[in-house]
């Protein structure tokens, strides 16, 4: 089993969170058990093609063995990226900085993550609130300025690439790829383009690989009217290993209980119809949806009902994408489990039951899922931030749910008050210090070397955290 370890405030450095809400985040064990199998061999993102009349899909194409892009001819410090100056070193001697890092990168000293791995400061980007990496291994960022539960200052109201050319990792330069974009941040490369969210619609342009700036014309793909939330206005989308894209669409706090529960924050998928087709519903906010790959596996994490804890049974939750699935917003808060004071109660006993869930609060907001080259008990994990509580951060910190390797699904857990954690362990926590001047994690994303990449949407910094041994 795997435990939660609360918060330890000690100096130290980690990776990624995210979340509006979160409970008490805590120091990581590093040998706590867990599993051990490497995760199956990821396809990428650049895998599918989709015409105008709807998907036509090809096989993925496999990835080298170690799960890396071609490093040949690549300065021999990029394959072992701790050894970069400025990277933070958490070894069992203690923490150790390399020397030469710039004065001007920002302290994370408060970061704690697990002994055996470093962090390191990759960049800034204000209002960061979605990562991916392109096929050329480039890192884009979604910097809306449409009103984000983030706290964050400004956003550039754009895409953007921040390419490390010289490989010393920190990004060179914050370059536009496509703007004006008020209303962006689910982003996704498949196919020879990149998808990417503008308000309502679902658009693609053309990517070729080394592209810096957009070189086509954009499409439109779906526009998403089927419900539209003000507040939960953000998209984030994923391609699954049999070519089909997933979008997340988000509901309202305030919504009454219909016993048919139509269509509002639910998943649809995108399938040449204008307006996408939904896949499962009864979602209040899905802000992440990620596939995993080797099982044709794609999970989405709900923001739930505000404020629904004790006496009600309200619970943030990691859940799988499957079609016909009803997982109970606004009227249940898992199966058979109605919110208290809705009138007549509401049958719950159709509704999904999750196999992980957070405390309401913790406000999971990114994930993705280790590539297989990280060691255990970390290998193949699912990595999900939590944002923290509104108003406060606490709770924020980096959480990993272990994943079966026989059915690539996440093992149960949860850390509501007296559950059993199972699956989970925090992994990285430092922003939880009660004095909310750390920002708050958000998206993450790994790179293909094995970098995990966390976004912070609150003061825009953007940092990785790797093994020492690669």
């Amino acid at each position: 089993m795997r435990r939660l370890f609360f918060l330890a405030l000690v100096p130290a450095l980690f990776y990624a969170c995210t979340g509006d809400n979160a409970s008490s985040p805590g120091k990581p064990d590093a040998t706590t058990n867990g599993p051990d199998a490497a995760h199956p061999a990821d396809a990428g993102d650049d895998t599918t093609t989709l015409d105008g009349s709807g998907p036509s899909f090809d096989a993925p194409p496999p990835l080298d063995a170690n799960f890396n892009w071609d490093v040949t001819g690549v300065d021999a410090s990029i394959l072992n990226p701790c050894s970069l100056p400025g990277s933070i070193q958490y070894t069992s001697s203690g923490v150790v900085v390399v020397p030469g890092g710039s004065a001007s990168s920002p302290d994370l000293s408060y970061l704690t993550v697990p002994t055996g791995f470093c962090v390191h400061y990759y960049g800034t980007v204000d209002n960061a609130r979605q990562l991916r990496f392109a096929p050329g291994g480039e890192l884009f960022v979604t910097s809306p300025t449409t009103s984000t539960t983030g706290g964050g200052l400004g956003g550039l109201s754009a895409i953007v690439v921040l390419p490390d050319d010289n490989h010393d990792g920190v990004a060179d330069s914050v370059l536009t790829y496509l703007a004006p974009l008020p209303s962006t941040q689910g982003i996704l490369f498949a196919g020879g383009f990149l998808y990417y969210q503008n308000s309502t619609t679902i658009m693609r342009v053309p990517y070729a690989i080394g592209d810096r700036t957009a070189s086509g014309a954009s499409q439109e793909v779906a526009d998403i009217t089927i419900y539209e939330s003000s507040i939960h206005w953000p998209k984030t989308l994923d391609i699954a290993d049999d070519g089909t894209i997933y979008v997340g669409n988000g509901g309202d706090q305030g919504e009454t209980c219909d016993p048919l529960r139509p269509f509002h924050g639910g998943i649809l998928t995108l399938d040449g119809t204008p307006g996408g087709t939904p896949v499962a519903k009864g979602l209040r906010n899905p802000i992440a949806v990620r596939c995993a790959r080797g099982h044709d596996q794609c999970f989405a994490v709900e923001l739930a009902l505000d404020g629904s804890i004790a006496p009600d049974t309200g619970r943030e939750k990691l859940l799988p994408i499957r079609q016909g699935d009803d997982w109970g917003f606004p009227c249940c808060a898992t199966a058979n489990t109605p919110y208290t004071g809705i009138s007549p109660t509401p049958d719950c006993s159709g509704v999904a039951a999750e196999s992980d869930a957070f405390l309401i609060g913790n406000t999971p907001f990114g994930l993705d899922f280790e590539p297989g080259s990280w060691p255990a008990p970390w290998t193949g994990d699912a990595l999900v931030t939590l944002h923290g509580i509104a108003g406060s951060w606490i709770g924020a910190r980096l959480v990993a749910i272990a994943m079966d390797p026989t059915t690539g699904l996440p093992v149960s857990g949860s850390d509501l008050s007296g559950s059993d954690t199972g699956g989970m362990t925090d992994f990285a926590t430092g922003w939880d210090d009660g004095q909310r001047d750390h920002g708050r994690p958000a998206s993450l994303s790994f790179s293909k070397d094995g970098r995990l990449f966390l976004g912070n949407d609150n003061d825009g910094t953007i940092v990785w955290i790797a093994p020492l041994s690669p």
